[in-house]
């Protein structure tokens, strides 16, 4: 079996970035049927408010999906639920479902996303340990933070302190356990990683960092509480583990498409294969601008890029470059970040506005040009900010730092 004139464009992988594919698919005039096929049961959703305002109980479950739930039929696209893509044939053209039926392909996309790594350590999979990556997740943390008096969270990405902040705004008490010195510091650097360890830490949070959970205790199947090195034991009703997530390569690997950190993608995010393409968390991009391959895991991303995807995969001359973008709110601090800093990969922080107060921009330099900056209550500069860092001209740090010079007037000698 192979691709004939009537083959399907087929995506793997029935998220956000799944969603957005076949719409753009179809508003790029294509007639071509289009299968997408996902793992769950749940017609696709987008991510951020798992964690976000559906965790806070902001926003209805209606809310959190990509299209209304008669969309798929009204557009011509077949949506496949529970039938993931097991395995691709490059060469026979062709898909095989996880119910074991074959499908040709005329052009194949995968959005496979990422999966949440896993805390090797005994007691992982006591009844009480959520990982966060699902709706069916998000809806059993709900209830667990309405029932729950003590959480203890392994992890301090954005994942693991936008749930610390529902939990407390939830009045759960709450342990936060990150390996490193700071939480995001590896992310964000020392310089504006202590902000948001300071944020937590004013809303009552007892932020641990350096340290490591080296077993998950438990009575009766359920979780009762976690073990530290040195032996303390913090006593949980619950526990979330937010350790980061791995991208989804086992298709791409099967087929023998190149892979590294995710599944390596040109500019117009076609695959080392000539009819596959991959966008969203899974794919590992040339950024143009950037000059390097890069691999993002926000909801910007899996937003965007299919567009791209869909218009190479229609033969149209395509290129994704726009810059990196994602967002986060916690307690009353609402955050945007545009731009891309690779880990030391900048020589200088310049602030605009007072940490201290949380009310700011920072802006990550290297050479005295802006790579990426953070607005932090601080809105509708999102515009400048994505000027200045494709810009690619010098700043000058002093009018940069300064709330009193407009940001169209801080590059060097302006």
């Amino acid at each position: 079996m192979g691709a004939t004139t009537t083959s399907p464009f087929v995506i793997a992988g029935a998220g956000l970035a799944g969603a957005k594919a076949a719409e753009a698919l179809r508003d790029g005039g294509s007639d071509r049927p289009v299968v997408l096929a996902g793992d769950e049961q749940e017609r696709p959703y987008e991510r951020p408010p798992l964690s976000k305002e559906y965790l806070r109980g902001m926003s209805a479950r209606d809310e959190v999906y990509v299209h209304p739930r008669g969309w798929y039929e009204e557009n011509g696209v077949e949506l496949r639920l529970a039938a993931p893509v097991a395995g691709i044939d490059p060469g026979g053209h062709t898909v095989t479902l996880g119910d074991g039926e074959t499908l040709p392909y005329a052009k194949l996309l995968l959005a496979t996303g990422s999966s949440p790594r896993r805390l090797p350590v005994p007691g992982e999979n006591l009844d009480g340990v959520h990982y966060l990556r699902r709706l069916a997740e998000s809806d059993a943390l709900k209830e667990t933070l309405g029932a729950a008096s003590r959480l203890v969270v392994i992890g301090g990405g954005w994942i693991g302190l936008e749930v610390t902040a529902a939990a407390r705004e939830a009045g759960v008490r709450v342990t936060l356990l990150e390996a490193a010195d700071l939480p995001l510091v590896g992310v964000l650097g020392r310089e504006t990683a202590q902000v948001f360890a300071d944020l937590h830490t004013d809303h009552g949070v007892d932020v641990r960092c350096g340290t490591h959970v080296t077993e998950i205790t438990g009575e009766a199947g359920r979780v009762s509480g976690v073990l530290l090195p040195g032996g303390e034991r913090i006593a949980a009703d619950a526990v979330v583990v937010a350790v980061g997530v791995s991208p989804n390569t086992a298709l791409a690997d099967g087929a023998g498409i190149e892979t590294d950190d995710g599944v390596r993608v040109d500019a117009a995010l076609r695959t080392s294969h000539p009819d596959i393409w991959a966008a969203g968390d899974v794919a590992r991009a040339f950024h143009p601008l950037l000059g390097r391959h890069i691999r993002v895991e926000h909801w910007a991303n899996a937003l965007n890029q299919p567009a791209t995807a869909a218009r190479s995969m229609l033969g149209e001359d395509a290129s994704y470059d726009r810059l990196p973008y994602f967002f986060t709110d916690q307690y009353d601090l609402g955050m945007e970040y545009t731009g891309h800093v690779g880990r030391g990969g900048y020589d200088r922080v310049v602030f605009r506005g007072s940490p201290a107060d949380r009310q700011f921009i920072a802006f990550w330099l290297r050479e005295r040009r802006v790579l990426a900056g953070m607005n932090v209550n601080v809105w509708d500069v999102t515009g400048p900010i994505r000027t200045l860092v494709t810009s690619g001209l010098p700043v000058d740090a002093g009018r940069l730092g300064d709330v009193g010079v407009p940001l169209t007037e801080v590059f060097a000698g302006g």
